[in-house]
């Protein structure tokens, strides 16, 4: 038989055993009561903030549409950088960003691109801009045709005097290959050719209104909103007669250098990026369209 004294050892050692079985769970409960609210957390911050990368065109409306979001929704958070329609879309394409801001329609092979990445883009139209042609308000001109403007843009033609105007080189400006206008012009002016070799390549449009102002032999496209007195815009004629670059005439569809702006998303926006869509197509957003320059869609 077990004795009084080891029969009261043994349920002492089983009380002490409890109780170390007890703190553990305790301690795990703790750890688990501690991880919960820092996960959440991580998933708030997550849904409360999106990015939005791409054209130089789209970026001023949507720098002052992000800033009036967060003004009404200071728990939000919306990051917005330039660097161009390609670098935008490229974003989308490796799910870098939540918006990518285009001043031209993907390419079919960026959308395989984006489908052999489990990317699916869609396509929001949030704005109409147009593309004003520019030259120095020292130069006389103030029309070209299309086809004058291509020759210009190709090389056929350096020198003005060959188009009408004073006996002056030219000093073509154009964007990066990286832009959605550059892209726009080539397709709609020069008809998918080349741009000529000697054109100055500019990062952003603010350096072609920079230069363009500066130089009595330049010329340069840029986006209506950018349109300052520093340059001059001349009318347009694609051949059904010249048209200026006015809000009316791109309204109208009277001026021929006009176009969507564009946003991109993987699929159909959800949360915080389809509110902010949601916004952007507002009264409220598309008079902030308005504000800025461009033109709604609305």
């Amino acid at each position: 038989m077990i004795s009084e004294k080891l029969l009261k050892n043994i349920m002492i050692s089983s009380v002490v055993l409890l109780i170390i079985a007890t703190a553990f769970i305790g301690i795990g409960c703790v750890d688990q009561e501690q991880t919960t609210p820092d996960d959440t957390a991580t998933q708030d911050t997550e849904s409360s903030s999106i990015m939005i990368k791409g054209s130089d065109t789209v970026l001023p409306l949507t720098q002052a549409e992000a800033e009036d979001f967060m003004y009404a929704n200071p728990d939000k958070s919306i990051t917005v950088i330039g660097g161009g329609s390609g670098v935008g879309i490229a974003a989308l394409i490796d799910g870098e960003v939540d918006i990518a801001m285009a001043s031209r329609t993907m390419k079919p092979s960026e959308i395989e691109n984006a489908q052999n990445n489990g990317i699916n883009p869609l396509e929001h139209t949030i704005a109409i801009d147009g593309i004003a042609v520019v030259v120095n308000p020292d130069n006389p001109i103030q029309q070209l045709t299309y086809t004058q403007l291509k020759s210009i843009y190709d090389g056929s033609v350096s020198n003005w005097a060959d188009v009408g105007g004073e006996d002056r080189a030219i000093s073509v400006i154009t964007r990066d290959s990286s832009s959605g206008t550059y892209e726009y012009f080539k397709e709609e002016v020069l008809l998918k050719e080349n741009y000529r070799q000697d054109a100055l390549v500019q990062p952003a449009t603010g350096a072609i209104v920079q230069e363009v102002a500066q130089n009595k032999g330049a010329i340069g496209y840029i986006g209506y909103a950018y349109l300052d007195d520093s340059v001059s815009a001349i009318a347009l004629d694609a051949g059904e007669g010249f048209a200026q670059a006015t809000a009316e005439n791109i309204i109208s569809g009277e001026y021929p250098l006009a176009r969507p702006l564009l946003y991109y998303t993987d699929g159909e926006p959800t949360g915080l990026t389809k509110e902010y869509i949601d916004y952007v197509m507002s009264s409220t957003g598309q008079d902030i369209v308005s504000e800025i320059g461009y033109f709604p869609v609305k």
